[in-house]
């Protein structure tokens, strides 16, 4: 209830009659205005837009819908439209037909709402391995890095002789032995731990060796690569795997060298090439001696999850979804009945295997439809099926396809609540793209999910793990528009050097960046734009002329801080927004419209293909972009983008440092004009991320990215003032990472389809 006060001095009535006759009149004014704005829009710009900017073939087909401001359409119009006489239509008008525009048609925002959705590839399969791994006695990654080996004195690992812990496995023996306790002519050595995999997808792993080799990786009953018996010398063994991140395998690697096959040397080399990497030793912090239980890894090829959006989008079911789908059940089954005595810890032989594996049933349905079941689901997934299968082990595989086929599954909200195991689900996919562990559902039974500080006290907790670790570094990835990997190769002539292994270092440092301002200290945002510190190895060293010894491992430096910030100038971003052979102020300016500023671009009218340096030898980068894109045609867009993109000009296209382009002194200047119509200028990368780290533009924009890429919803459909909330409490934090990351997925728990329903912003989609 609000309280009324009197005005601080009265009003005379004359003066309160002409105040209360002018705010009479201000509804007719605005009306005026817009149709003002609409009769400006009918006559200079439907023949190209449509009467409600639904577009117009052989013109400009597309809707005319986006997220610029009025202020910034209004000073696109002016200098842009109309398309046959731009700059007729400035001032007044185009403040009035921008207002009409974005007011009318071009904003969407009144229209979202959470969608209803299924799991996406990503949650699918994180949701099966943990399905599983709920079942096993979890392990514990702790501060040791390496794997455990054991060093016997004879080939059959028999008499030991030596325990430690190795960081790498690189060793060449050559005709000796590890220690001097063992003779040289005969040994062998078995390691053993676990491996993180840092991203999801393929790893293909390498041995070098002229010896007797095998290496287990996650599947302890058949080897990954097998080369037991050889012949030959030097070796090279290779084998494929897939792997989901921020999970840890089992890894066992035995190796033998034998006085009987005659072997004067012995060498053993470990090495993989990960998904977006090239082949090298596995690093000491990806290797732990701790051993990690089996993951089950579906091999259900599904398509590709919708990112039309700016995020994965479980929106669509198709044929081949649906198939893919009953394969992974298929497959999840055999799996479940081939370890069944493990993971239902019931003997084979027991007197009551009946009755305990119908409880385990009951365990597992309920972990994978993330609540208690009601006596009805008990009786239709399990009762119902076990009194009609020939035998128990029949029984527990039809439970296991049917959970797995059933939208309780599948999908991440359906039917029931909204309740406190909701809000759990929501939360755990949102944190880790997986159901909820123990904890989380003992939170919800208890009744501890039901304040806002509840569910962001559990939000705490699971950020530690390691899964959360790599969903929010997937997510820096996406809004670095790094992912999926860009093609990163260069003039082998105009960048001597520049090598498959310099661009895995290079990813490999910027990860390292990442991780250090996201996991270490205050976790500040704007570090990642201001920071003038970069990782690098002895390589990367010698490439981009810092002063490292040739073998030195990774380690933070620093730079000069007017020439380097943070993530703008990183040398794999500057590398990856450019040509084989040049810069490319427009990969990079793109880069810093849609993934720093969130702005939505269109893609060009026509296909682009960029001027090249002998067709105007004389200009400078900048000065040819400039003169391809000047019709008035590319500067709706392009207006923006170059501008922004220039001010990296600073930077080679391999990331090193320059001076002049083409022997003349290089031009870093740039304009942005901002939501609220200022124009601020630039000139260089330090001056623009200074400006982008103090921008709310910027800090909103990764605000709402980070919350799509949690939810998997437009934050929109959360409520208007969700978004501006987030961002609040982003600056209020100091920016930090993860309170912003504990707030949106907290956010996004505690508000469920149902509630929006309820409270008038329409019905779910579907």
């Amino acid at each position: 209830m609000q309280t009324r006060h009197p005005p601080a001095f009265p009003l005379c009535r004359p003066f309160a009659a002409a105040v209360l006759a002018l705010i009479a009149l201000v509804p007719h004014v605005l009306a005026d205005e817009a149709r003002a704005g609409e009769q400006i829009f009918r006559a200079k710009c439907a023949s190209c837009h449509g009467t409600s900017g639904e577009g117009v073939k052989g013109h400009y087909a597309k809707p005319l819908t986006g997220d610029r401001s009025a202020t910034q359409l209004a000073h696109l119009i002016a200098e842009t439209m109309p398309k046959d006489d731009p700059g007729t239509c400035v001032g007044a008008d185009a403040d009035k037909v921008a207002a009409y525009v974005h007011d009318a048609f071009y904003s969407k925002t009144t229209v979202a709402r959470i969608e209803l959705s299924r799991l996406t590839v990503r949650q699918h399969q994180n949701a099966v391995a943990d399905l599983i791994a709920g079942f096993r006695s979890p392990a514990r990654w702790d501060d040791q890095r390496g794997l455990h080996g054991e060093y016997f004195g004879n080939r059959n690992f028999g008499d030991r002789a030596l325990e430690r812990l190795d960081t790498e496995l690189h060793f060449d023996f050559k005709a000796n032995s590890p220690d001097p306790k063992i003779k040289p002519e005969e040994f062998s050595i078995r390691w053993q731990g676990s491996v993180l995999a840092p991203e999801t997808g393929d790893y293909e792993f390498i041995l070098k060796t002229e010896n007797g080799v095998r290496l287990w990786i996650n599947d302890q009953s058949r080897p990954l690569i097998d080369g037991w018996v050889r012949s030959g010398v030097g070796v090279e063994e290779r084998g494929t795997i897939r792997l989901l991140a921020g999970r840890a395998y089992p890894l066992k690697l035995e190796f033998f060298k034998s006085k009987e096959a005659k072997e004067k040397t012995a060498a053993i080399a470990l090495e993989w090439k990960p998904p977006t990497g090239v082949a090298g030793p596995i690093p000491p912090q990806n290797l732990s001696p701790n051993r990690f239980p089996e993951t089950l890894v579906i091999s259900a090829a599904f398509p590709p999850d919708d990112r039309s959006l700016g995020w994965e989008r479980g929106n669509t079911v198709s044929k081949a979804w649906d198939q893919a789908a009953t394969d992974a059940a298929v497959e999840t089954a055999g799996y479940v009945t081939a370890h069944l005595r493990e993971l239902s810890g019931v003997a084979n032989d027991a007197a009551d295997r009946g009755p305990k594996l119908r409880e385990f049933c009951r365990r597992f349905v309920e972990k994978a439809f993330r609540r208690p079941l009601t006596d009805e689901q008990k009786h239709l997934y399990i009762d119902h099926l076990f009194d009609a299968a020939p035998n128990p082990d029949t029984a527990v595989k039809r439970v296991v396809l049917l959970t797995l086929l059933s939208p309780r599954f599948l999908y991440r909200e359906v039917g029931g609540g909204p309740d406190a195991y909701d809000t759990a689900s929501r939360l755990s996919f949102a944190l880790w793209d997986s159901p909820p562990d123990q904890e989380l559902l003992d939170a919800a039974a208890g009744g501890r999910l039901t304040t806002r500080e509840q569910v962001a006290a559990q939000a705490e907790r699971m950020l530690n793990d390691r899964r959360a670790h790599a969903k929010l570094r997937e997510f820096l990835h996406l809004w670095l528009k790094i992912d999926p990997a860009p093609d990163v190769a260069k003039d082998a002539d105009r960048f001597p050097g520049f090598d498959p292994a310099v661009v895995a270092d290079l990813r490999t440092s910027l990860d390292l960046f990442l991780d250090d301002v996201a996991w270490n200290g205050d976790s500040d945002f704007r570090r990642l734009l201001l920071a003038d510190d970069l990782y690098v190895n002895g390589r990367l060293a010698k490439f981009y002329g810092v002063d490292l010894p040739a073998d030195a491992p990774f380690q933070k430096v620093k730079l000069n801080p007017q020439q380097r910030a943070g993530v703008l100038t990183h040398p794999y971003l500057m590398a990856a927004f450019a040509h084989t052979s040049a810069t490319s102020p427009i990969h990079r300016g793109v880069f810093l419209v849609r993934g720093v500023l969130g702005l939505t671009l269109r893609p060009p009218p026509e296909a682009f293909v960029p001027l090249p340096e002998s067709a105007h030898p004389d200009l400078t980068t900048r000065e040819r972009v400039a003169l391809q894109t000047k019709p008035a045609s590319c500067q709706s867009c392009h207006g923006v983008i170059n501008p922004l993109g220039y001010t990296l000009e600073h930077f080679d296209a391999v990331g090193r440092f320059r001076d002049l382009d083409g022997g003349r002194p290089i031009d870093a200047t740039g304009t942005y004009q901002t939501r609220k119509g200022e124009s601020v200028k630039f000139d260089g990368a330090r001056e623009l991320a200074t400006f982008l780290a103090g921008s709310e533009e910027v800090q909103t924009a990764f605000a709402e990215q980070l919350f799509r890429h949690l939810a998997k919803q437009t934050v929109r459909a959360y409520g208007p003032k969700e978004l501006a909330e987030l961002r609040e409490s982003f600056a209020k934090s100091g920016f930090s990472i993860r309170k912003l990351t504990v707030e949106a997925a907290t956010a996004a728990a505690l508000t469920g389809r149902e509630v929006k329903q309820t409270a008038g912003l329409g019905p779910p989609g579907g």
